[in-house]
């Protein structure tokens, strides 16, 4: 590894990710930024995950489940990063261009008011349809340079270093740690940038109960985070018809009315549900509801953007990932 100073440090949390942790990091060694410092902040997995992270030029760190949360562990691998800015990935997410590392860093090199930048973000073939709709919704297929409101996603982003030095991650709420910090940052008079060509696919395989436990615990730290807003039964109601309806239109126009129409409404039901037990007496303002929950781009209407830049190809690196599975278990 160079003994200069990286051009980034890519801080991956991962628990039991032997599934995907490969995938990522073969496509971090085809970026085309390669003086990166890749640090992996392992919270006690029981599987493959570490076995394979050490095939890749990864440094590795630990913390003990009873001492994880999402802040602490972010927290733990910043400290060792040695670059200006720092990405973070989810250890079930890919990038699809080699080029996703200067398009997410980009915006805290072009502007110093910059504090955080965020990446696109889509679905894979075992992602439910409600939740592709939700990536379409969230990450949209233009760039904003400046957004109006902190919403983020620390699944796939940039930060300054100095900046988190002033301000580290909240290590005591349940979730949502990315945007309690954007809303640091942004009450600092910084802003936050929203990069639609620094792509990545996001693996999501979940069952009901863990769906309502993501968003019951985001719901709980949404209440600390805005401690004067409220979630009532009337804006679960709300929410599940509308985004209900909108996903079926969606499901409709690609002919799957009759496949998604249980799915569908599960998820939503799971999602808002969630939401309303970990809030209580508590909601989003406006533009946070907006940006989170309210329909917004059709799935079967959204247009990516056209790129002149070739895919990464994961096909060997995949048929690799699983061959090590099977010997692992001979």
């Amino acid at each position: 590894m160079s003994v200069e100073k990286p051009d980034c440090t890519i801080v991956i949390r991962a628990y039991n990710e032997e599934a995907h942790i490969g995938r990522l990091l073969q496509g971090i060694s085809q970026q085309t930024l390669k003086n990166v410092q890749v640090v992996l902040v392992d919270s006690g997995s029981t599987d493959r995950t570490v076995e394979i992270a050490r095939q890749y030029p990864v440094e590795i760190t630990h913390i003990a489940p009873d001492e994880f949360t999402f802040g602490r562990s972010l927290n733990l691998g910043i400290q060792q990063a040695r670059a200006d800015y720092v990405v973070m990935a989810s250890a079930h997410v890919y990038p699809v261009y080699p080029d996703w590392l200067e398009k997410l860093i980009a915006p805290l090199q072009k502007d110093e008011q910059i504090a955080l930048s965020y990446g696109k973000q889509r679905g894979a073939d075992v992602t439910m349809f409600s939740e592709h709709q939700i990536f379409h919704n969230w990450f949209g297929e233009q760039s904003t340079p400046r957004q109006s409101h902190p919403f983020c996603n620390n699944a796939n982003c940039a930060v300054r270093k100095a900046l988190w030095e002033v301000h580290p991650y909240d290590e005591a709420i349940p979730a949502l740690e990315d945007l309690a910090w954007a809303r640091w940052a942004f009450d600092q008079g910084y802003a936050i940038a929203y990069s639609a060509e620094a792509e990545i696919i996001h693996v999501h395989q979940q069952n009901w109960r863990s769906i309502f436990n993501r968003y019951r615990r985001e719901g709980m730290a949404f209440k600390q985070i805005y401690p004067q807003e409220h979630f009532t039964w009337l804006d679960l109601i709300r929410l599940w018809t509308g985004n209900v309806v909108n996903d079926l239109r969606a499901a409709g126009e690609l002919g799957r009315f009759w496949k998604e129409i249980v799915p569908v409404a599960r998820f939503r039901w799971a999602q808002f549900y969630g939401t309303h037990q970990g809030y209580r007496q508590s909601s989003l303002t406006w533009q946070l509801k907006q940006a989170f929950y309210y329909p917004n781009t059709s799935l079967a209407k959204a247009r990516p953007a056209q790129r002149g830049v070739m895919p990464i190809d994961y096909s060997n690196g995949r048929d690799c990932s699983e061959m090590q599975n099977q010997q692992g278990k001979l």
